[in-house]
């Protein structure tokens, strides 16, 4: 049998080659299984979002942007507290708590994570799937392969698996290079940098495929092109993205604010009902665009970017930020990089109303670069969402330059999560109330 181990890659390039080669069709099947998951996720959240939004306020005859706005979302926090309270495994960990990646969890937690998942992104909470569809898939895959090839380290099945996801969220396996580059870069161990990552972008291009294959829309948005470089472009766009940062790092310092406010009533019955309703009259005020994870919303702001004004662009920019902190304290499940990317998209939309000269594809990146700097701390990852989101390659030398500044704001400011307490304290906490 062939050694599956590939920990890393043999300094021998003809054992090495064929480790790859064996382990490229596993991981091609990762990258399948994860986007089918992935694609069931959001198949069940839209038919409950259609339920919820479209179908009963339509029998019923009430307008679904007023007062069901605020109905629907405190239903939606209360539906998700008790499923974190009588649900086996509770939900899986608090995701205000989470990194994007983290460690597997027991096959238990992975129903009663679905289930608070699809309420979530169904009613309305400002979080994306990110989080949570990388928890499942990593937990399902580390399990599958430590039945059925043992061979394989349990963090290699791990790596795959949150390749193959985020591949197939963004579309495309250049993010999930992005992503890992930085980790295996990091690990001191033989093996060219490319071998590293031959496996996880094969995951994370047959992720991707998969959702092109069944018709997910690509995470890319039409606006005018960006065209040759301008000299002021990279003052201008600096100041947006520092901007972004600012506003970014103050909702940073705000968290653990929230977060305490909201879990100061103790039980998550309480503290994700009490969320919902807060998430509702916030949606009442902003509206439905400033809702859900964000993607489709960007859609909507940018092709009506006419019908809105500076003063609603600042607006709509901070309640988006006001949802996402509540939505991330109020035990709800789910990723901060889609709301994140909304509210960059909002600001690049509102610097282009007060700078008119700065090309609108610029803007809205650099908005984006600053803002998903601060809450993934990962310039990789900033620069693939804004120009991604841009859709024009051209902007990238730019942002390149750009990033610069910002990073040197964000490189001293902690990680855009709530530090987990001590095992300690959670196991006297867990004796008190149920766990959320």
């Amino acid at each position: 049998m062939v050694d599956m181990s590939l920990a890393v890659p043999s300094r021998d390039p003809d054992v090495s080659a064929r480790r790859l080669l064996v382990l490229s069709v596993p991981a091609i099947v990762v990258g399948v299984v994860s986007a089918l998951v992935l694609w069931a996720l959001d198949q069940l959240a839209a038919a409950l979002e259609g339920l919820l939004w479209d179908t009963v306020p339509g029998a019923l005859g009430v307008d679904a942007s007023g007062w069901w706005i605020v109905l629907v979302l405190t239903v939606t926090g209360l539906a998700v507290g008790l499923a974190l309270t009588f649900l086996p495994g509770h939900g899986g960990p608090d995701s205000a708590t989470t990194e994007l990646v983290g460690d597997p969890l027991p096959v238990r937690a992975l129903p009663g994570l679905a289930v608070v998942t699809v309420l979530g992104l169904a009613g309305g909470v400002s979080l994306g799937p990110e989080n949570p569809i990388i928890a499942i898939n990593t937990a399902i895959i580390v399990t599958i392969f430590a039945r059925m090839l043992p061979q394989v380290p349990a963090r290699i099945s791990m790596l795959l698996a949150a390749s193959a996801t985020i591949g197939a969220l963004f579309g495309t396996p250049v993010a999930a290079a992005l992503v890992f580059t930085g980790i295996v870069a990091a690990v001191k161990e033989g093996g060219s940098l490319w071998d590293r990552l031959f496996l996880p972008v094969a995951a994370a291009g047959a992720g991707a495929t998969t959702m092109h294959l069944l018709g997910a829309p690509p995470f890319a948005f039409e606006m005018p092109p960006y065209g040759p470089p301008q000299a002021i472009d990279f003052v201008t766009g600096s100041l947006v993205a520092c901007g972004a940062v600012v506003i970014g790092l103050a909702a940073l310092a705000a968290f653990p604010v929230v977060y305490r406010a909201l879990h100061a009533l103790r039980h998550p019955l309480i503290i994700a009902t009490t969320g919902g309703f807060v998430l509702g009259l916030l949606g009442l005020i902003g509206g439905p665009i400033t809702m859900f994870k964000g993607l489709d919303q960007i859609g909507e702001l940018l092709k009506n970017t006419d019908e809105y004004d500076a003063g609603q662009l600042a607006v709509i920019a901070g309640i988006k930020v006001v949802a996402l902190l509540v939505s991330a304290s109020a035990l709800f499940r789910g990723g901060r990089v889609f709301p994140a990317t909304f509210i960059g998209v909002a600001l690049g939309l509102l610097a282009h109303a007060l700078i008119p000269s700065l090309p609108i594809g610029l803007a809205v990146a650099c908005g984006v670069l600053g803002i998903v700097l601060v809450v993934t701390r990962d310039g990789w990852i900033a620069l693939f969402v804004a120009v991604a989101i841009s859709g024009d390659i051209t902007t990238l030398p730019v942002l390149c330059v750009i990033v610069l500044p910002a990073w040197l704001l964000v490189s001293g400011a902690p990680e855009f999560r709530i530090e987990p307490p001590p095992p300690a304290k959670a196991a006297a906490a867990a004796t008190e109330t149920p766990n959320g």
